[in-house]
């Protein structure tokens, strides 16, 4: 525990000399007053790490002071001491953002646990985040270096999220290059996974749930005629990006079931979303609904058909069941969604698309100031939550909180932040995506590269006979080797998707249910 400079503010402050006694038995500097007002001119002097003051005095009340001192030092933490049990008085001391706030008569030692929850609250969790994950350091390196099925990865994912999140909120950042280090071994295990067991999942054998069963196995389910259903995509969403949505999210909705999914290969807004709309891969949709896939030849857009795909899906199963769809690319564009939120209750199922933390992405590899707002992993979680509080998905999402409905929130796909360039070579049709290449005459690493030689084994057009597909894993980006320095220098430290890792194929699937 630190030592501290503390004011005490009590017009009995003669009767608590064996509270400040104690404190200083225990290192800290005591400064008593019995009266509001030098207390506050001693604050305007003076600096204190925290102060106690007594709600009923003479002449000026507590919250009277306290207003002043917030005035003054608007981060100083007071804890508020009063004999007032009365709600209205709590309150009001809560809305002035009191630290704590303790009844008369008190026990040194409740006041000593006072001091460390609001000034070693974070030293101490701190602490408490490098033992933990320490002792959990073992085990996870075990369990990563054993042959995990998919079911297995999740666990191992969710655990590393965990304390991703956990040393966010730490001051001592020792252990994080540890931890970050754990993470790519993770990855590197989870590719070798994946390598070997991708194709069977294209065929059905012993696989996850996929981009392209989800509509079908976890959301048709939901539709009846007593309640809409509302799914809501948020393109590239990761997993621990909803961690830091959930605690906003579940002030508006309890969350009935917080799932997870896999997407397909590639992992990208064309492929795995496109597939999802339509349940089919996507071999299968260029097959059967041609006018609706648009081929890396086409400058027209990819994802334009997702509402058509959806119907098409949805003709098959459900006859006559109404549904919307609605694709928000901009905020004018949600905010007209959320004015006409009444009008889609008619409706059995209303599938929404949100683009914005996909264009968030985007905008980090090209606009230095974003650059600069989200240089991590951590900065990227918080630039998120920031997005959410200003977005028309919390507006929407706290109307349908007040009607009677279903409300899924998902992803397509989530991204990585790249680190190293990996050499390939291809020809002028070669796609452009950083994070996978399909094209003729590929040339690349094999240790490196993950290859679909046959991509029909896998569920993708084949533009070409001699088409293959290769997939970057762990933290690689692929550049040419023309110019390779420029693009290493330009990419590196960018949130990129399309290719192989647990941040790219692991996705949130929640299921939400009004209060």
């Amino acid at each position: 525990m630190g030592k501290y400079k503390i004011l005490w503010v009590d017009d009995e402050i003669d009767i608590l000399k064996p509270h400040l006694l104690f404190l200083e038995a225990k290192g800290h500097q005591v400064v008593p007053f019995n009266n509001g007002r030098d207390a506050i001119e001693n604050v305007e002097k003076e600096d204190f790490d925290l102060v106690f003051l007594d709600e009923h005095m003479p002449g000026m009340s507590g919250l009277e002071v306290l207003g002043e001192l917030k005035s003054l030092r608007p981060h100083l933490p007071v804890i508020m001491v009063t004999k007032n049990e009365e709600e209205h008085i709590m309150e009001e001391a809560i809305g002035s953002k009191i630290a704590d706030y303790l009844i008369k008569p008190v026990h040194p030692n409740q006041v000593l646990l006072s001091i460390k929850k609001t000034l070693d609250k974070k030293r101490i969790r701190s602490e408490k985040t490098n033992v933990g994950y320490q002792q959990k350091f073992a085990e996870l390196s075990l369990r990563i270096n054993d042959r995990l099925n998919h079911e297995e990865w999740v666990k191992v994912y969710k655990q590393l999220i965990y304390w991703e999140l956990e040393f966010d909120e730490s001051e001592d950042q020792s252990m994080r290059e540890i931890l970050r280090d754990q993470v790519k071994e993770a990855n590197h295990g989870f590719t070798s996974m994946i390598k070997q067991d991708y194709l069977n999942w294209a065929i059905g054998e012993d696989a996850p749930l996929l981009s392209h069963r989800l509509m079908s196995e976890k959301v048709f389910p939901l539709l009846n005629k007593e309640e809409p259903v509302f799914f809501i995509l948020i393109d590239n969403l990761r997993y621990d990006q909803w961690l830091m949505l959930e605690p906003e999210i579940s002030k508006d909705f309890k969350i009935k079931e917080a799932s997870h999914y896999y997407s397909i290969l590639p992992t990208t807004t064309e492929f795995a979303r496109n597939s999802i709309f339509s349940g089919l891969m996507p071999l299968d949709i260029s097959k059967r609904f041609p006018q609706y896939w648009v081929g890396d030849d086409s400058n027209e857009g990819k994802n334009n058909f997702e509402g058509e795909l959806l119907r098409e899906q949805l003709k098959a199963t459900f006859p006559g069941l109404k549904s919307s769809y609605h694709k928000i690319l901009h905020e004018k564009q949600g905010k007209g969604l959320v004015e006409k939120v009444a009008q889609l209750k008619g409706n059995d199922l209303v599938a929404v698309v949100f683009n914005f933390v996909d264009m968030l992405s985007h905008a980090r590899t090209d606009m230095n100031m974003i650059k600069q707002l989200a240089p991590d992993e951590s900065a990227y979680r918080e630039l998120t939550l920031t997005w959410y509080n200003h977005s028309s998905l919390k507006e929407l999402l706290s109307e349908l909180s007040k009607m009677k409905c279903k409300v899924v929130l998902t992803t397509d796909h989530g991204t990585i932040r790249v680190q190293k360039a990996e050499k390939i070579i291809g020809d002028r049709e070669t796609n452009t995506n950083l994070r996978f290449k399909q094209g003729k005459r590929l040339a690349f690493d094999r240790d490196s590269v993950f290859e679909i030689e046959d991509p029909t084994k896998a569920g993708l057009p084949q533009h070409n006979i001699s088409s293959t597909y290769a997939f970057a894993h762990e933290q690689l980006f692929f550049a040419y080797p023309n110019n390779l320095n420029y693009y290493a220098n330009h990419y590196r430290d960018t949130f990129q998707h399309g290719g192989i890792s647990m941040e790219e194929m692991i996705l949130p699937l929640i299921f939400l249910e009004n209060k």
